[in-house]
Formats: C-alpha cells, structure tokens, sequence
C-alpha cells in the first residue's frame, strides 16, 4: 500500500498585523506603508489607529494652563483613560475587521497598554486588571516590535515639534516592552534605520504570513450575527472591569 500523500493546509492570510514599540519608533509610519503594501498586492488592508488619547489630553491640559495629561487627571486618572480608550479603539477595529474582512494593520495593541502601565509606574494590580479586560481580544496573527534606540526616538520625537517625551521614560518603556511576557513572540525589527529599510524587513519577514492568491472572507448573516454577540459581551465585560478601576481611582 502506498504511503499516504501528505497534504500541506492552505496558508491563511493574516487577519491583525500589530506594530508596537515606544514613541518614536515609526509605528504610525511603518503601520501607513504596510497597509499599503499589502493593498497593492491585491490584499486589502486598512491602517488602524489604536491609541489612548494621552497626546490629545496633553493638548487639552496645555490650553487650560496645565503641564500635560497627568497633570490634568493625576497618574492614575490618566493611565485609567488611556487603557478605556484604547480598548474602545481595538473593539472598533476588529468590529470592522470582521464586518469588512480587511487585514488590520494595527499601530499599537493591548501590549502597548501593559508597557505603558510599567513605564509610568503602576503597580502589578493595575497591569492584571488591564490584562482581565483586554484577554477578550485575539492576539494578533503577527505583532512587529519596532525597536529603536531610546536617544533615536527622543530625537524623533522633538523634531516632529507637536509633543514631548522625556527620555528616561522613553528608556523605562523600551525596558517595559523587552520584560513583557509577550516579548518572545514579537518579530524584533530594527527601527534604528531610514523608513525604506525599516520596511522592507517588515515586507520580508511578513511574506512568510501571505498567502500564494489573494483571499477575502465573506461574513454570511449567522456569521455577522455571532460577532454582533461575541462583541456585546466582550464591551460589557471590558467596559465593566475598567469602570471598576475607574471608581477605585475616583
């Protein structure tokens, strides 16, 4: 009798690309290209923004006179907004992720809230209940950090002229995302390059992800209607957790 022939499954496409990685690092940059790239290549994909809102309150605590956001709503405040807003906003992407059928090409993910919560210093208990509320989402089929020299990022950051980071916590993030548990299985990119270069290691280390021809998932109605279901839980138990961590603070 003959061997039996060995089938080799069909390579899906990634559904959530994540890159992540302190400021200045080029996420957002990085994040645009990719997008595109793998529009071009016939992939259709979607840039998505996933962030806590910490830039726009140090913009609202600048015109009320304050020195930024955790001067505005102390340390704890801030920290607790941040990680609703993010969740709200990684909800909203994969909501339409799943609806579309889009790769989401995601610039920050529920890591950056745990390395930000160590880099400004919160305690274990805050870090377990973020990682309660944010569990409900998927880890994502590949996640790139971007990994830059702190005084690389610095510089990046100030000649952007829009914001500011001071460079120990840059320093206290770069060692917050190396000590995360995730950190295995990021695929370490060196960020400390030009743009061009940056992306093509992104391109060559994602092309191991790609399928051979192009594929786009079609919702049926049941489907649709199981993400509809899955998504109201998981707000009204994420929304639930962080609200608890929200009366603690106030």
């Amino acid at each position: 009798m003959d061997p039996p022939s060995q089938v080799t499954p069909p390579v899906r496409g990634p559904r959530t690309v994540a890159l992540v990685g302190i400021d200045g690092s080029g996420k957002t940059t990085q994040a645009h290209l990719l997008a595109d790239e793998l529009s071009a290549l016939g992939l259709p994909a979607s840039y998505r923004r996933n962030a806590g809102g910490r830039r726009w309150f140090g913009r609202l605590a600048t015109a009320l006179g304050r020195r930024d956001g955790e001067d505005l709503l102390g340390r704890r405040g801030m920290l607790v907004v941040e990680s609703l807003l993010r969740w709200l906003a990684i909800l909203r992407t994969l909501l339409r992720r799943a609806v579309t059928g889009e790769i989401a090409v995601m610039d920050r993910y529920a890591v950056c809230q745990y390395a930000s919560l160590r880099a400004h210093g919160a305690g274990p208990a805050a870090e377990r209940r973020a990682r309660l509320a944010y569990r409900l989402f998927p880890k994502p089929d590949v996640t790139f950090l971007l990994a830059v020299d702190p005084a690389v990022a610095y510089d990046r950051v100030e000649s952007r002229g829009y914001d500011h980071e001071e460079i120990g916590y840059l320093r206290a993030a770069a060692a917050a995302y190396r000590a995360l548990p995730e950190y295995p299985d990021f695929v370490v990119i060196d960020a400390n390059r030009t743009p061009a270069e940056v992306l093509a290691s992104l391109r060559a280390e994602l092309a191991a992800y790609l399928p051979d021809a192009p594929r786009r998932r079609r919702l049926t109605p049941r489907s649709n209607f199981r993400v509809l279901i899955l998504a109201l839980g998981s707000l009204t138990a994420g929304v639930s957790a962080l609200g608890n961590r929200l009366a603690e603070v106030l």
